[in-house]
């Protein structure tokens, strides 16, 4: 890695903070101290003399140039069948095959020179096709050809050729071309329709909010890991007209989702698959069906896993030789001590980097040392698997990372590297896939975890990995991951909140070595047991809680492995027909599972505003409070120690004993948290954990089915099916504890009709083998229940209970729309006149400003203000300002005063006014509830008394429409 470039103030020393990155090619890790101190420069702002915004990613496929004549296949001249196959034949030589796979499922392949040769994908990123028999049929209805399948009528437009997408009646519209597809020497676009409220989604990896409507978005990487790129692409996007397309190539290319959608890839050819359905969970299915499902885990793969050098003293490694504890590999179970010492739950190791660093010869021990200990071990390489089959059969390794210089020649070779190493481990071992790669694409969802690459312990990026997480299972990637507290730079406060909402996805990890090594005490490197308090214990808490949830998310890894739908969800995909939540107005939380709703705090504060909760009943994990959806949840009271997290009405999770590994205590006793409201179920999937026997069927199900009130009193019934199927290792028999989140104590408690015993203590409840406890205080209301050993069916009711009373949301109330926001007027910048860039205070990119000018000659005295059109009227009561994020300080608002009306001839009383404080935290402000179309917010003096500034990097509202 090089020195990141710094800029120099010049003359007289104006706001501080513009943002200093490095640039980062090829190789993804060179020198650990030389990231450190680039990560220091970052972390204290030494910048310009003024604010210094990240130009916007350009497009990977910018527009044909003048050179480039573009073509079309022109009208069609001929239309042919064989079986499943239509051929259609253009005036301009150009021919078009239609390959019905299922009757949800075609293939559109369109050759510029009418062969069909050329299929650089293969069955790489398509792998199963046949489906068996298809029922199919055809028509000439004039202006087109029809092409019929028991869910699809595709039309083959003659004049000139355009392809159109309904449904089975011929009128429903599914995707329609506006113009004919057209390419050039080496750039082919589509051209679609965009409905009034369509929505898309996909894309893969993308750095930032899965909402795409009015985006454009790069299929490809460049390796710079920031907001708004696409880290793992996937040539795929799905819309919520019920259908989705994967772009059979390995080219990369451009997605606009603007009116017409522009698709194009940088490849004189066309040729996608379409999948559809009724919602974007069986798109989802029908696309894995072609694609490939996600694979299923190991056990230990859903545990914490921790990435380092641990062999520095080899001469070939490209960082620093002299790391305390890091001399040679088996220095690795030393930190393996550490963490089961910290009773911190963790689960393997990468113990080298790849890059020079190597492993200390022979590797066996210390693998055998570490799975003594419950750590398995992976490998992480960046040059080649050439010794992969000793790595595994011989020393044990199970798992393998490959890194940036994958990406070789381009996607294939990355994607072929991560099939080298599946097979390095599945040829070599009983054990299962478990790879993690950087630079994925279409169809890796089957072989490896993705993950962000290179980013930075920052708020605001934090802020950006949340809907990129969230928003890769749109694409089918169930394992998607990004660094704890990133690869640089980083704070306690930036790790533990970014650790506690990490734990609620399937694979996490942290990249110790290149962090800070001690900007704020207390803070070692990136292993949650090296922290001092309160740190070490909030972590060790949410480690502790994921262990405790193992069986409810591998389960839900499970349904992604059969069905596509990954366990951390965007919001659109538990709730399509809800129009807030179809948008990125809930990108800022997501669903893991089907049950708990995380709403992530991703700045520094202990308040976090506008969580959404949908229709249902939702209930506070940590207090019991429940709330009646839909709506939103202002002012939550979240200090450091607690994550956001809300639990549907209904829930049936199960819950681990507590430990810190898999396997480390038998599961003598299961546990079923449950939120009892209405006629609930879930099917827990086990299995060994650790081999492929569950591919052959060699797994074993429980159903549980509660059946309660949907308010009031009434009787609580939880029945439990018998475990059926089996594999190696299952329990004969176990016990079994329920704990019910009711309002009031039961009158009776029976097992399969039979009372058991009420107990008058939590102590008394623990002691015995079986019976109840309730206990009022216990989050507003848990009612436990044990019973003894079983192997088969049993129920278990609960008479004269209640459910818990939902409070109601403030439904009136809620963020507005950013959407149709535009500046009336701003004090200006750096510049003659105000010249756009105030926008910046509210385009949704905290890492873009609006800031007042600066220069000696130029800066304008206190108050300063700025004006905005909100494109409708509003009944405003609560405003949001977000201070600059790129490390500067300068130009922090102190004394503010809010006005609302309905001209900006006159604004009248303001609605609010008061001091802000002199930090970076995200601030609020509730006002005086008052309509109207216009806002003008007035800073009345720089919170730190630094100057006649003032800035903003995000300006936010909450109200509700006003006619």
């Amino acid at each position: 890695m090089r020195l990141p470039s710094i800029r120099r103030s010049q003359g007289r020393q104006g706001p501080s903070g513009s943002r200093v990155h490095a640039a980062r090619r090829g190789r993804r890790r060179r020198t650990p101290a030389v990231a450190l101190l680039a990560a220091a420069l970052t972390v204290a702002g030494l910048a310009a003399a003024g604010p210094v915004a990240l130009p916007a990613s350009a497009s990977a496929s910018a527009p044909a140039g003048p050179a480039e004549a573009t073509a079309t296949a022109g009208d069609v001249t001929g239309f042919t069948r064989s079986g499943n196959t239509f051929t259609v034949t253009a005036s301009g030589g150009a021919k078009a095959r239609v390959v019905v796979a299922r009757a949800d499922i075609f293939r559109l392949w369109l050759s510029p020179d009418g062969s069909f040769t050329d299929d650089p994908a293969g069955t790489d990123l398509a792998p199963t096709t046949d489906f068996g028999s298809v029922p199919t049929g055809w028509s000439d209805a004039g202006a087109y050809y029809r092409i019929t399948t028991g869910s699809l009528s595709i039309r083959v437009n003659k004049k000139p050729l355009r392809f159109s997408v309904y449904r089975a009646d011929n009128t429903t519209p599914v995707w329609q071309e506006t113009r004919p597809t057209s390419w050039t020497g080496g750039r082919t676009t589509q051209y679609l329709a965009r409905g009034a409220d369509e929505q898309f989604y996909g894309t893969g990896l993308r750095l930032g909010e899965w909402a795409l409507r009015g985006k454009t978005v790069p299929v490809a990487v460049d390796n710079k890991w920031r907001e708004n790129d696409n880290a793992s692409p996937a040539p795929f996007y799905m819309s919520t007209n019920g259908y989705g397309a994967m772009r059979n190539t390995w080219a990369p290319g451009s997605y606009g989702f603007d009116a017409p959608t522009t698709l194009t890839h940088d490849e004189k050819r066309f040729d996608a698959w379409y999948f559809t359905g009724d919602s974007l969970k069986s798109v989802l299915d029908a696309y894995t069906d072609v694609s490939g499902k996600p694979f299923l885990a190991p056990m230990w793969g859903f545990e914490l896993g921790n990435a380092d050098c641990f062999n520095a003293s080899n001469p070939d490694y490209q960082g620093d030789h002299d790391r305390l504890r890091h001399q040679t590999t088996p220095d690795v179970v030393g930190y393996a001590a550490d963490a089961r010492a910290a009773d911190m739950p963790s689960g393997w190791f990468l113990p080298n980097d790849g890059y020079g660093c190597g492993y200390t010869a022979p590797l066996k021990s210390t693998v055998d040392a570490l799975k003594a200990k419950g750590f398995q071990t992976g490998l992480w390489t960046s040059t080649g698997l050439g010794s992969i089959a000793d790595e595994v059969g011989t020393a044990g390794s199970r798992g393998v990372k490959t890194d940036v210089a994958w990406i070789g020649s381009g996607y294939k070779y990355a994607f072929d590297g991560v099939r080298q190493a599946v097979d390095g481990i599945e040829k070599n071992s009983d054990a299962r896939r478990f790879v993690w790669t950087v630079d994925g694409w279409a169809g890796t969802q089957r072989n490896a975890v993705v993950w962000t690459g290179d980013t930075y312990g920052t708020w605001d990026d934090m802020r950006w990995h949340v809907p990129a997480i969230a928003g890769a299972g749109l694409s089918g990637l169930n394992y998607a991951a990004g660094d704890i507290d990133g690869i640089f730079g980083g704070s306690p406060q930036t790790y533990t909140r970014d650790l506690q909402w990490k734990a609620f996805t399937p694979a996490f990890m942290t990249m110790s070595g290149w962090g800070a090594t001690g900007p704020s005490a207390g803070y070692h490197d990136k292993q949650p047991w090296r922290f001092a308090e309160p740190y070490l214990s909030i972590n060790r808490k949410y480690l502790q809680l994921k262990m405790r949830l193992m069986p409810y998310l591998y389960t839900m890894s499970r349904v992604a492995h059969e069905s596509g739908v990954p366990s951390t969800r965007a919001m659109v995909l538990e709730y399509p027909d809800d129009p807030v939540a179809r948008g990125n107005l809930t990108s800022g939380q997501f669903m893991a599972g089907d049950s708990l709703l995380v709403a992530p705090v991703v700045s520094d504060t202990s308040v976090r505003d506008g969580i959404y909760l949908p229709a249902g009943t939702w209930t506070d994990y940590w207090t019991g409070r429940t709330y009646a959806g839909p709506g939103w949840l202002n002012g939550y009271q979240a200090p450091l120690e607690t994550l956001p997290l809300f639990v549907k009405g209904g829930a049936v999770v199960p819950m681990w004993p507590q430990m810190n590994h898999t396997g480390e205590k038998p599961v003598s006793t299961l546990t079923y948290d449950i939120h009892p409201r209405g006629a609930s179920t879930f099917s827990l999937y086990e299995d060994d954990g650790r081999t492929r026997a569950h591919e052959s069927g060699v797994y074993a199900r429980q159903r549980v089915d509660v059946a309660a009130p949907t308010g009031g009193s009434g009787t609580v019934t939880v029945s439990v099916g018998a475990p059926t199927g089996s594999y190696a290792g299952k329990p004969a028999s176990r016990a079994y504890e329920f704990t019910l989140h009711v309002a009031t104590a039961p009158a009776t408690v029976t097992l399969d009709g039979s009372p058991l015993t009420g107990l008058s203590s939590r102590a008394a409840y623990d002691a015995a083998a079986s019976g109840w406890y309730f206990d009022p205080a216990d989050r507003s209301g848990v009612l436990r229940v044990k019973t003894p050993a079983t192997a088969g069916a049993f129920s278990v009711s609960a008479t004269g209970t209640a459910v818990p009373e939902a409070a109601a949301l403030p439904s009136s109330s809620a963020p507005l729309d950013r959407s149709a926001w535009s500046l009336v007027h701003a004090d200006s910048q750096e510049s003659a006149a105000e010249n756009g860039a105030a926008a910046h205070a509210f385009d949704g990119n905290p890492a873009t400003l609006w800031h007042t000018a600066w220069s000696p000659a130029k800066p304008a005295p206190l108050p300063h203000e700025i004006q905005l059109d909100l494109g409708a009227r509003y009944t405003v009561d609560g405003l949001g300002y977000l201070p600059r994020q790129d490390g500067g300080v300068n130009g922090r608002i102190g004394g503010y005063e809010v006005y609302v009306s309905d001209s900006t001839a006159d604004w009248g009383p303001p609605v609010a006014s008061g001091t802000f404080a002199d930090t970076a935290a995200a601030k609020s402000a509730a006002l005086a509830p008052k309509k109207g179309r216009y806002l003008r917010l007035k800073a009345l003096t720089e919170a730190g008394g630094r100057g006649p500034w003032t800035s903003a990097a995000e300006i936010t509202l909450t109200g509700r429409p006003a006619p």
